[in-house]
This record gives C-alpha cells, structure tokens and sequence, in this order.
C-alpha cells in the first residue's frame, strides 16, 4: 500500500511548491507531484478527480493536508531529554519517553547527548542507547552526542567541575572502541591531546565539535585543520574577544564567522540568543552553515515548573518560567526546553528567515554535517520517508517516519 499526501505546500531547499503532494512507498518517497486534487472521503482512491494524473491505486492511503506544509522531518543533533526524562537517567524509559516528546514535536531523527559525569553513567547511558534504538514508536536514534568532559573550566557553563580534565588517549579510546554508536563529540581543542583526539575522531567517521572552550582564533583554525568542524551551541560556553595583556584576539565566536566552512549549532528558543545575533548568524553563514538545535533539558515539552538539570541523582534544582530554564535564584539560564517547532518558528518570526531556509537548518544542514543527507533531510525521490506536516504556525500536525505515521494526521475542517 502506498501513503500520498496531497493538496498541500511542499519544503524543498529551494523553495516551496505551492498545490503539491508526496508519494511514499515502503518507507521511500517515491515521487513529487504538482497540482490540487480533490480530497477523497474513504481515505483511498475510489473517489480521486477524473484523469487520476497520479496513478492512484483503490488502495492507496490517500490523506487531504488542506494546504498544510509537507516538510522534511526535523533532525536534532543536540539534545539531553525531554518529557520530564534526561537520556542519563539511566533507564530504558528515559531514552523511549524522552525521544517520543521531541517526535511529537516533528523531530524524526535525534542525537541524543550527555553531560561530564562518571564514566559509570556514560557507559550505562551508551549501554541504554544501543538497546533502545531499535524500539518502536520513536525517532531514528542516529547515535550519541558525548558532550565533555574535555572541557575548559573558564567555559563549563552548568558542566560539573569535578568531572573536566584534558583529554588522554588510553581513555577516549576506551570509550571509542566500547560503542559504535558514537556519532559526535564535543571538545574545547586547546586543551593538550585535543587535536590528537580530532584526528581520531575523524579517521572514525565521528563529527569534532568544538565548545565550552576558551581557544582563540589561531587555536581554533588548528583544530580546524585536525579534524573539527562544527560549533556546539554558538555563542554559548564559547570565547570572544580576548585581552591577554596588550594585544586583542578574536576567539571561538569570530572564528565561526572567518572559518567559512564552520558550521554552527544555534539554538533558537528566542532566549538564549537575541533576534539581533540570530539575524547576524543567519547574515553571516546563511542556512547550510547553521544546524537548529533544542540542546533541550528534561522540561523540554512539559508544563512550567521545578526541574532537575541533570540525571535524577545528582541532577540540581532548576525552575523553567517564561520558555527556558534558569537558576533558582534567577541570575542565570540552566537549559533550553525547546522542541525543534519552536525553533524553527522563531526564525521565521523572530530572525525573519524564510520559512524554506528556517526548515533547511533543522533537517538537510544537520544531515549534511552527519552524513546522512543521501537518506535525509530533505523531500526528495528516493530519501526516507520521514515526513511533518505543520500549519502556517508551525504548530505539527503530522509525523511519518519511514512512511510509517508517528502523529497522526490533524486535518483542519
């Protein structure tokens, strides 16, 4: 049986057709056709126009969006939970539940990603990812995000101290040879054996990410050469301009901007970064260059409230008010609670992005940086069926991974 979607406006990186529809089939789509059709009542083809132009079948699934957006399924390569679960949990719940609250969202592929803590939780937690990402129900598990602990201490941000060091060879490896799962690593590349470990990295097939660092800009281009490639959250835990006695040096921020090829993680929660630096970023690298991420905490989806920041031991008491996290004492952020809709709505209304690029930097840009665009990220004869369906607000109305329906379709009268 075949799914067709019709009568709706189709995201493509170059622009939108207007009166389009998506054929999928066996989880592939299977081709792109333009022109308004008429909605069938019983779901199949036995009432389609005269001249069927489409081929359809008295099988196929035939669902009416009503002029909603068919757009690429959103892909997040940073995030540490959602749903009231943080992926360290160290539960199979965790990992199913938390993954389920940003596809509801219109995420169809996650990374998951920890935080610096005890090589226990981060053997537990790589041990959980490879038994759940096979279940059912939830987004494609690309694999995990290891975010620290090879951090600067002048850049930890929420980072515990007590788990920060430099990098040592006998230990990444350890942990490179213990999962395949294993797609990122974020790193501040000053440290000593950092950019040996981003060689590694890239002879592995693994993405080097720079973050929490204090580097400056000739650091930075040295990691560059070695391997590193993207900036994790842009602007956050990361250097700017440095006085080191007489002379300035630009730091990880304007490195972003000079490297041309450097991509760039933002998270766009319209709080972490104002709508002047969101439109500065956008100017500056455009949509290939700029990854949408949630780089969401456990609030992410839920109702405001008290949280914890952090797995359920040793996580700290955080309150989320007015769409993001903060400290109790309300001096400071503590986590996004973003879901990829948001994000992609706050370009668009916020930083003034065209809607086709605002989607291109949550699906086909992050592909791209993970390799899989062959496959994903964007609609196109061949790819993944991994398929949202989203109002003029970008509210989701429709999930479908690999042609299966997530969420089902919200259709309006």
């Amino acid at each position: 049986m075949r799914t067709i979607l019709i009568n709706g406006k189709v995201i493509t990186p170059l622009g939108i057709i207007e009166n389009a529809g998506v054929v999928v089939e066996n989880g592939i789509i299977v081709q792109i056709m333009e022109g308004a059709y008429g909605s069938s009542e019983k779901g199949n083809a036995a009432s389609a126009p005269a001249g069927n132009i489409w081929g359809l079948k008295e099988n196929d699934e035939v669902i009416d969006v009503a002029g909603q957006y068919i757009s690429p399924g959103f892909i997040d390569l940073h995030t540490h939970g959602g749903g009231g679960h943080d992926f360290m949990d160290g539960t199979p719940e965790a990992i199913i539940e938390g993954t389920k609250a940003h596809m509801r969202y219109g995420t169809t592929s996650i990374v998951p990603t920890t935080l610096s803590g005890s090589p226990e939780d981060l053997y537990r937690t790589l041990d959980l990812i490879r038994t759940c990402k096979e279940a059912e129900g939830i987004p494609n598990i690309l694999g995990v995000h290891l975010e620290g602990p090879y951090f600067s201490m002048e850049q930890r941000g929420a980072q515990d101290p007590k788990y920060i060091r430099n990098p040592e060879k006998e230990e990444y490896e350890s942990i490179l040879n213990y999962s395949e799962d294993i797609v990122r690593w974020t790193v501040a590349p000053e440290l000593p054996g950092a950019l040996e470990l981003g060689r590694e990295l890239k002879k592995r097939g693994i993405v080097a990410s720079i973050g929490h660092s204090d580097a400056i800009y000739e650091e930075v281009v040295e990691a560059y050469e070695n391997g590193y490639n993207l900036l994790t959250h842009f602007y956050s835990g990361m250097s700017t301009v440095r006085r080191i006695n007489m002379l300035r040096y630009a730091g990880v921020v304007e490195s972003g901007y000079l490297i041309d090829d450097m991509y760039v993680e933002v998270i766009a929660d319209g709080m972490h970064l104002p709508e002047s630096l969101l439109r500065l970023i956008y100017k500056i690298k455009g949509s290939d260059k700029i990854c949408l991420v949630t780089d969401s905490m456990r609030a992410a989806g839920c109702a405001e409230g008290e949280y914890l920041l952090g797995n359920l031991t040793t996580g700290q008491k955080v309150i989320v008010e007015d769409g993001v996290a903060k400290l109790p004492d309300r001096t400071a952020f503590a986590g996004s609670v973003a879901t990829a809709d948001r994000l992609v709505r706050t370009m668009v209304r916020i930083a003034g992005v065209p809607l086709a690029d605002a989607v291109k930097m949550m699906t086909l840009t992050p592909a791209r940086v993970m390799g899989i665009d062959g496959k994903k990220g964007s609609i196109a004869v061949g790819k993944d069926a991994d398929i949202v369906v989203f109002d003029e607000n970008i509210n989701i109305k429709m999930v479908m991974i690999g042609g299966r329906l997530q969420v089902h379709p919200q259709i309006p009268t």
